[in-house]
């Protein structure tokens, strides 16, 4: 990977003051490692009317891979040839953003001791990136640095010139000039839109990266027209951390607007709502009412079916009145962050010894669900097409048979009072149905009547009294019988 930094100057003002600004000597030839290789700064030219910095990242494939064991684009490829035929050492991508970031680091925080009068003036700048992943094309190129005050020459690489039929590829050859910017900014914008034209990230994308590109994106990202598409792109499209980032964002906007600073908007909007007592989560108050349902149950070994990113069986592993929490769910991606979350490679021997996740999919019957003396199915079954259901029905009730089991799903009445939800929408994309009160009464009392159980309703959320509660809970219990049966089985 390959990147250049020219800019130009006068007898009074070397150009080889880029030297300076950049923290590099012009006269060295600089070696830096990374986690993904070695980065090397030299200088093609350098003198009073011109100094041009180069950035060549080499990249160890090798390594690459072995750090992405399996996670991100470094370690997820499309095809088994795609971990020995890629684009990674030749084209720009987060790699080397992280590398301009790593080498660097003063100078795109605009700090430089020996010419501080530099570092704060613009400068004339020309930028050349050989080889550019952009998806979006070179239109897409223009949208993102124009507006920053970059002029963008841009040429599509073809993907063979010796067949134009075949047509261009995905990349191009980048070149930005600009005498309004200073270094700073320009560093900032590179290491933020490289990966977002490339459209991915070489390692797993957290919380961390909004603060990244907030600081990143300071003074030019709260005002640019394609600001969800670059905050979406930059955070991998994880739609939490967009949305986190978006509301952030808009903060700044409005401090901007009212010439104020961000901590006195937020400081506002607290002291407003000292007075009032802060509405608890939906979330909260479905995991309280599971909670309180499963002790009224007087359960201790518990399981928790589809349960997600762990935060039931979290607040579960917190009361010891339960000795066996175990959390089954479909996705393995759900699991291993639910085992970040849980903190289970640090938990202690005893603690390890209460809490189980597996794999495990709700329509077909699973001997390792036997046993147990209540099951948790918290906003699982709308995500099942409904013909479905019976093969979930028989796998919880018929085939594991705790002797509790509580399900909870979306009121569909309730859905009138979210003023944010369209009328007609579900509250969730992948939800394949909403119930209303009467539906989810008639399906759980059938099913009690089929298996052998007595079925409670119990309202989690305010009870409104025109369209009820925003989450109905249903709690079975098995009948004295067959309970008597299971035991003796």
């Amino acid at each position: 990977m390959f990147l250049t930094l020219t800019t130009t100057g006068t007898p009074e003002r070397p150009a080889t003051d880029l030297g300076y600004l950049l923290h590099k000597h012009p006269e060295k030839a600089q070696t830096f490692s990374t986690s993904y290789g070695t980065a090397h700064v030299l200088y093609p030219e350098a003198d009073a009317q011109r100094c041009t910095a180069a950035l060549l990242l080499e990249v160890d494939a090798v390594a690459l891979v072995r750090r992405g064991k399996g996670k991100g684009r470094g370690g997820a490829p499309d095809a088994a040839l795609a971990q020995y035929v890629n684009d990674r050492p030749y084209a720009a991508s987060s790699l080397l953003a992280v590398a301009l970031s790593a080498v660097f680091s003063s100078a795109m925080r605009g700090v430089c001791n020996a010419r501080p009068e530099r570092a704060a003036e613009p400068l004339p700048l020309r930028v050349e990136v050989p080889a550019l992943p952009a998806r979006g094309g070179p239109e897409l190129v223009r949208r993102l640095f124009e507006p920053l005050g970059w002029a963008v020459t841009v040429e599509p690489v073809p993907l063979d010139t010796r067949f134009p039929e075949w047509g261009d590829s995905r990349y191009v050859r980048l070149v930005l000039e600009s005498r309004a910017l200073t270094l700073a900014e320009a560093l900032r914008h590179l290491y933020v839109l490289l990966p977002v034209l490339d459209d991915a990230k070489h390692y797993w994308v957290s919380s961390d990266e909004v603060d990244k590109l907030l600081r990143a994106g300071e003074g030019w990202l709260p005002d640019h027209p394609e600001q969800k598409l670059i905050t979406s792109r930059y955070l991998s499209r994880r739609w939490s951390l967009t949305r986190e980032a978006m509301e952030r964002l808009e903060l700044v906007r409005l401090a901007e607007t009212d010439d104020t600073e961000v901590e006195q908007i937020d400081n506002a909007v607290e002291e407003e709502s000292e007075a009032e007592e802060k509405p608890t989560p939906l979330a909260v108050q479905r995991r309280d009412s599971i909670l309180a349902a499963l002790k009224a149950s007087g359960a201790a070994r518990v399981l928790d079916l589809g349960c997600g990113q762990g935060q039931l069986v979290q607040a579960l592993l917190k009361d010891t009145a339960f000795t066996e929490i175990v959390g089954v769910d479909v996705s393995m991606r759900a699991l291993t962050i639910a085992g970040r979350r849980l903190k289970l490679d640090r938990m202690g021997e005893r603690q390890a010894s209460r809490v189980k996740l597996f794999q495990g999919s709700l329509a077909y019957t699973d001997t390792r669900l036997k046993g147990y003396d209540a099951a948790v199915l918290s906003e699982v079954i709308e995500h099942l097409d409904l013909p479905r259901l019976p093969a979930l029905e028989y796998a919880v009730f018929g085939a594991a048979r705790p002797r509790t089991v509580l399900v909870t799903t979306p009121n569909v009445e309730y859905n009138v009072r979210w003023e944010s939800l369209p009328a007609g929408h579900v509250r969730h994309g992948d939800h394949r149905f909403e119930w209303t009160r009467e539906e989810f009464r008639a399906w759980a009392t059938e099913v009690a009547e089929r298996h052998g159980y007595g079925v409670e309703f119990v309202p989690v959320g305010p009870d409104d009294p025109e369209v009820g509660p925003p989450t109905q809970m249903a709690v079975f219990g098995m009948n004295v019988n067959d309970e008597k049966e299971a035991k003796a089985a």
